[in-house]
């Protein structure tokens, strides 16, 4: 072989590259050129031997990272030229063990291949229930460890057939080593079993479950990554037995539908939210009502947006397809417990609220909740990242020389681990109050350890003494030795999140603003303004304090929050003359005892968050009963602020840090047109923002925190800076809410060590 102008390269790939037909095609793009040499996974990554002409090793290279399959994510490669070994063949050699640092893939809906194979009644998966690819299916649901090979994940329990297997086999095959590749002779099989106790197998199983949804009746169905509960989205008295027997009498539901235009049916959608909608992750959209559409009232009351996704597993089309109407697809847990996995759960806790349940007998490994997400401009933020976006990984410069784990929030967890190049982000976990919440954390800790072969050097936690996640974590290094604990501040780990997501090297100004959090004087903060860095901040704002009359249950119940809002300006003798309608929710005794604990601080903590101030206005508009669920009053008034629009604001102050609201809550007692007190409340909080950057022009304005998904104050806020030309910048990928905080507390860790 004439060697002349030959050369040889040794190739790691890291990212994710395992498991989304990233051998296969580097084996045909190497045969393309007529390169030598081989491929295979290890625990890095992608590693690739090849040789031959110096001309086309180098298209070769270009066109790894340009031609690259749909799922797979480059974060680094390395080159090594290496001596000519004068391979005779490109082989795709079997996975090798090793240290690892590949990424999980996560979960994504049936591709547009794979859809068509079974739309097609001459293809051997016509209509088959778990058709996938290697770009597309089942990936993090299944996986027990790494390497990403079929004998590691659930599908080890299924033997392929021949015809499987020579797809399986086939480098030029799409489904060459996707693996949990299946057909109806080797693969799951679908169950159904009513609450009699009668089961059916097959497509007897899935034309049952459609008869029972047609018949009115709800149900449980498998999914990717847990059970949603299903009924028709336009039988009132489904949805509302649904709701009393989940104790969930005013959250939204998320509707599940068949295609675009079905979606526009119930829907006004923009272009970016068709986008959104479409995309291979399938998250649920939250998008504008329609005024005229077909769904029960009882869908999401008193508001007018929805939370929509499409089918994105074949059974779920296949059910759409029988039904041919918009579904209630509602996560399968009770309240404060993770999302149901197994058919023994579902039978044990939902007997009395499902009449049938439709299921398979591929584990679920993994929990994995549906994504949220919702449209801003052009662009999106993120309410729950989950299933299609996590696991998440971020690949890093400088390679750290600790292990760090950062074990995020109380409400709305996750977890993040950081180790040699990388930051990993867990699915959405949850809130974690119930001790199934907890024992899930602990699983999902457990599960990333394992995968990864990780025992941290360094544990991250909030600072609130009382968060479950920052009792473990104290007790996880006070049981070892040379395990070190931080503490970072919760909304400085909102900050943290969006500058590590966005790498920003460099202070910014940071509005932290949510429901709760542990400030460092000990008192619940959630109205901040920081000037920040990665490594440290200074609190420059804060909302004025709201006392909490009774403590937590001023959370549930507003009209509290409201009360003391006007405690703070009148005095009980003078509230008592006045005719404010909020009072009328308490009789006397308990306005006098209210007022007591307020002055003698007695269960009346302070609070300087803009979470409660939404509360308190929501209270104030006149919603005095008990909050339905986390974040009602602010989708409320948000709905409110779209109906009766005013461009107007109320006063406030800024006085030595402190942002006041005291003049507001005169004028808004003293507003004639009650209508328009959500569109101003909004506006006096974008003024509030805008005047705060214009004071420290030149740092980038960086926005965190729950209240930031109210779309109403963040669309406010991006029109105000692009008029006054103010650099800013929200988290996309990462959830804005409490989701983030252990991105961001593992990105304090790691900066930390970088020091």
């Amino acid at each position: 072989m004439n060697v002349k102008n030959h050369s040889r390269l040794h190739i790691i790939i890291n990212g994710v590259v395992q498991g989304v037909g990233f051998r296969p095609f580097v084996y045909n793009l190497a045969h393309c050129y007529q390169l030598y040499g081989y491929v295979l996974n290890d625990g890095r990554g992608v590693v690739i031997d090849i040789e031959g002409k110096s001309e086309s090793l180098k298209a070769f290279v270009s066109d790894l990272q340009r031609k690259k399959p749909p799922l797979a994510k480059i974060y680094n490669i390395e080159f090594q030229e290496e001596k000519l070994r004068y391979y005779h063949s490109f082989e795709i050699r079997n996975s090798q063990q090793g240290s690892i640092s590949t990424m999980l893939g996560s979960d994504i809906s049936m591709c547009e291949e794979c859809l068509a194979e079974f739309r097609d009644r001459n293809n051997r998966r016509y209509r088959y229930p778990f058709i996938n690819c290697t770009n597309c299916g089942v990936r993090y649901t299944i996986i027990k460890k790494l390497p990403y090979d079929r004998k590691n994940t659930s599908m080890s329990d299924f033997q392929m057939c021949n015809e499987c297997l020579i797809e399986y086999e086939d480098p030029t095959n799409r489904r060459y080593h996707a693996q949990p590749i299946s057909c109806y002779n080797c693969g799951p099989q679908l169950f159904f079993r009513s609450s009699e106790g009668t089961v059916l197998y097959g497509d007897s199983a899935l034309h049952e479950a459609i008869a029972y949804i047609k018949a009115k009746k709800r149900i449980a169905v498998k999914g990717m990554g847990g059970f949603h509960l299903v009924c028709d989205a336009r039988d009132d008295d489904a949805i509302l037995d649904l709701r009393k027997k989940k104790n969930r009498p005013l959250k939204p539901f998320a509707i599940m539908l068949s295609n675009l235009n079905a979606v526009q049916d119930i829907a006004v959608l923009s272009q970016n939210d068709k986008k959104l909608i479409l995309e291979n992750k399938r998250p649920i959209v939250i998008v504008q009502k329609k005024r005229e559409q077909k769904l029960s009232k009882y869908v999401a009351p008193n508001i007018d947006v929805l939370g929509v996704f499409l089918a994105y597993t074949p059974l779920h089309q296949l059910i759409l397809d029988g039904v041919d109407g918009p579904l209630i697809a509602t996560s399968a847990n009770l309240s404060d417990e993770p999302i149901i996995t197994t058919e023994d759960e579902i039978f044990n806790k939902f007997a009395n609220m499902v009449e049938g349940v439709l299921y398979f007998d591929r584990e679920i490994v993994n929990g994995c909740d549906d994504s949220v997400v919702m449209g801003i401009d052009e662009s999106y933020i993120t309410l729950r990242a989950s299933r299609g976006v996590m696991p998440r990984s971020f690949y890093i410069k400088h390679r750290t020389p600790k292990k760090i784990l950062a074990v995020g929030a109380n409400q709305k967890n996750t977890i993040s681990l950081c180790f040699e190049n990388n930051i990993i982000v867990s699915p959405h976990i949850g809130d974690l109050n119930s001790l199934g919440a907890f024992e899930y954390f602990e699983r999902t800790v457990d599960f990333f350890k394992k995968v990864y072969n990780f025992e941290p050097d360094i544990v991250v936690c909030d600072k609130h003494p009382n968060y479950e996640t920052s009792k473990w974590a104290k007790q996880y290094v006070a049981e070892r030795d040379n395990v070190e604990l931080i503490e970072v501040q919760h909304h400085y780990a909102h900050a943290l999140s969006v500058m590590a997501e966005h790498a920003l090297d460099e202070d910014v100004l940071a509005f932290c603003f949510d429901g709760t959090g542990y400030g460092d004087d000990g008192l619940l903060w959630g109205g901040e303004v920081f000037l920040a860095s990665p490594q440290k901040y200074t609190r420059i704002y804060s909302l004025q304090n709201i006392s909490l009359l009774g403590g937590e249950k001023a959370i549930k119940e507003p009209k509290r929050v409201a009360l003391a809002l006007l405690f703070e300006i009148y005095t009980l003798e003078e509230l008592e003359q006045l005719n404010i309608p909020l009072l009328k929710a308490f009789n006397k005794e308990e306005l006098q005892t209210l007022y007591i604990m307020k002055e003698k601080s007695l269960n009346t903590p302070y609070s300087s968050s803009v979470g409660r101030l939404f509360d308190g206005i929501y209270a104030l508009c006149g919603y005095i009963k008990t909050l339905g669920f986390e974040g009602e009053s602010g989708m409320v008034l948000e709905s409110l602020a779209k109906k009766y629009r005013s461009e107007d604001h109320y006063s406030y102050e800024l006085v030595e840090g402190r942002i006041e609201y005291t003049k507001m809550i005169y004028e808004i007692l003293n507003e004639k047109e009650k209508n328009f007190i959500a569109s101003k409340f909004i506006n006096t909080l974008t003024e509030i923002i805008v005047d705060i950057s214009l004071q420290h022009k030149g740092i980038c304005v960086v926005l965190a925190g729950g209240v930031f998904q109210n779309k109403v104050l963040l669309q406010k806020l991006t029109e105000a800076f692009a008029v006054r030309n103010i650099k800013y910048f929200l988290p996309k990928e990462i959830a804005i809410n409490d989701g983030g905080i252990s991105f961001g507390q593992v990105y304090f860790g790691l900066k930390g060590l970088n020091e």
